[in-house]
């Protein structure tokens, strides 16, 4: 059981986190379409995050509910890969850490369409819709940015080089992701990963330092940030409704 609660939050922080991050370009994204976009995927994270807290606050009981595992948890207590909470830098640094993470949600909802727990499996085969629109919708971005202007080819560039320390730790299995072929899912990753970076004309960095911590709470400094802005109000007005 405990097992289950903690994957169930660890997907659910994943999802929130990123979404959070996502929603910052709401307003602010490079054209009117891509506005939309972005924020339309941040609003497909949130709603799978909803979906996983609701059913670890299920198994927890105790009075939890999604919005206390949300809002009143410290970042320690957050199990969110270090990737989902980097900053959004520029458009290309958005695109790539969008891309580097839906790709590996992609590949797992399909390997957890098959889990023994059925609430786990029906809220990744729900989500895995979502999943693959943003899959393709990053794919061509990262795509159209590698292999645009000289301009966007370095912004990439860039973006990769900061961003891929951060991936490894994807597939760093923690103890709560007993039963989960984190090999098979890196194997599919990596392939898609390095078809995209081909057509964008870059290359997989090689010997590249892999961080963790996230997975068991130990986060960079972003996510206090993250969570002091997201958790502000709940924690000033505790039990605030409207």
């Amino acid at each position: 059981m405990n097992s289950i609660i903690n994957y169930s939050l660890y997907l659910a922080d994943n999802a929130l986190i990123l979404g959070q991050r996502n929603a910052a370009w709401c307003g602010h994204g490079p054209v009117l379409e891509q506005d939309i976009a972005i924020t339309n995927i941040s609003l497909d994270l949130i709603g799978q995050a909803r979906s996983f807290y609701q059913y670890a606050a299920e198994l927890i009981g105790n009075g939890a509910t999604e919005d206390s595992l949300a809002y009143l948890r410290t970042e320690r207590e957050f199990k969110n890969v270090l990737l989902t909470e980097q900053p959004n830098g520029d458009w290309a640094h958005t695109i790539l850490r969008q891309f580097f993470f839906c790709s590996y949600q992609y590949y797992l909802y399909q390997v957890l369409i098959n889990h023994t727990d059925s609430r786990l499996a029906a809220i990744a085969e729900k989500s895995l819709k979502e999943v693959s629109y943003h899959l393709r919708w990053s794919s061509e971005w990262v795509i159209r940015l590698g292999d645009g202007t000289e301009e966007s080819n370095q912004r990439l560039r860039k973006a990769l080089e900061a961003l891929w320390c951060y991936t490894g730790e994807l597939f760093m299995p923690a103890d709560y992701e007993e039963g989960i072929d984190l090999g098979g899912i890196k194997s599919s990753w990596e392939a898609k990963v390095k078809s995209i970076l081909e057509e964008a004309t870059l290359s997989v960095p090689a010997n590249v330092f892999m961080h963790s911590g996230g997975k068991t709470g130990t986060h960079t400094e972003q996510l206090g940030f993250i969570l002091a802005e997201l958790q502000y109000l709940q924690r000033t007005y505790p039990g605030a409704e409207w």
